[in-house]
């Protein structure tokens, strides 16, 4: 493994990366105050690292340079940033080398799509590669699962720091791909927000989640009682966590970037003119106050929740 794979890996273990969103307004403007107020909320509420521009931050929707702007906001931060990198024809690997220039610390690789049995999932990491030498994150997600004789060899790869598995509901396969993942000596990190608590039990060693786009402590509080003693901590906990996810993460699943920029409205992290997803699917009328009902009751960490983003 190449000495920067190997010091991200040890960077990262034990770390809750937030998957961040992008908060957006309806006609999908960005607006950089925002985005960097977002991001320290995340990190000043229990975000050991952020990920952003990735399935939650709606990366590759995004412009060019939108994206470099999302990307500088979050090293601005000073915490460990993971870019999410995607697309064919090079797009990836450039994708990734602006990334690099912008002071990421490593990059979460999109399967791509049309991935089959032409070693394409390979092909993409090795051009990431040797487009950035930057880290990866290989990500094993449920609309393109990685087949397991496909997983040993992206794993074998040298630049491969860590894979993320996120599965939705195959417990068998999230478990294959910790087991696997382990024994190549990577980071087994959990996406895995309807099998967060499990996934921990099963070996997981670090989180990217997007449920940790709001809600942060509430996902926070998992990973301490998992590394502590107390058992019915840890129970307790998972058991709130459990309960905001099936909220939050359900059908249509793509609706859960909204609902979760909806969460975020709610803790005072962003306005609620940037609270929209244009590109996630419409969303029945009056499911936002069910989602908002289940949120903590505690405003973001050094900020009540009407100073944050007074009424214009």
């Amino acid at each position: 493994m190449d000495i920067s794979a190997q010091t991200l890996r040890d960077r990262l273990s034990g770390a809750l990366i937030a998957a961040a969103a992008t908060p957006m307004t309806e006609s999908g403007e960005v607006d950089a105050d925002v985005v960097a107020r977002y991001f320290a909320s995340l990190v000043a509420d229990g975000a050991d690292a952020l990920a952003v521009l990735a399935h939650t931050g709606r990366g590759p929707f995004l412009s060019p340079g939108t994206r470099a702007m999302v990307v500088e906001r979050a090293v601005a931060l000073g915490v460990p940033v993971i870019v999410g990198v995607a697309g064919g024809a090079g797009e990836a690997g450039r994708q990734a080398r602006v990334a690099a220039e912008l002071g990421a610390h490593g990059v979460l690789v999109f399967p791509p799509a049309g991935d089959g049995e032409d070693g394409g999932r390979v092909a993409v990491h090795e051009e990431v590669w040797q487009a950035a030498r930057l880290p990866m994150i290989a990500f094993d997600l449920y609309t393109r699962p990685c087949p397991p004789d496909v997983m040993r060899e992206v794993l074998r790869h040298p630049g491969v720091a860590a894979l993320k598995t996120a599965l939705l509901s195959d417990a068998m396969g999230c478990q294959r791909a910790i087991a696997l993942t382990r024994e190549a000596g990577r980071l087994a990190i959990t996406g895995e927000d309807r099998m967060f608590g499990p996934s921990l039990l099963w070996g997981a060693q670090a989180a990217l989640v997007g449920i940790a786009a709001a809600t942060v402590e509430a996902t926070a509080a998992v990973m301490t009682a998992y590394r502590g003693a107390d058992l019915r901590a840890f129970e307790d906990a998972s058991a709130r966590l459990d309960r905001l996810a099936q909220a939050t993460f359900t059908a249509p699943m793509e609706g859960y970037v909204q609902r979760m920029l909806w969460l975020a409205a709610a803790e005072g992290r962003i306005p609620e003119t940037h609270a929209h997803d244009p590109y996630g699917p419409a969303l029945p009328a009056g499911e936002r106050e069910g989602v908002v009902e289940h949120r903590g009751h505690r405003s973001p960490a050094g900020a009540r929740r009407d100073d944050r983003h007074p009424p214009a």
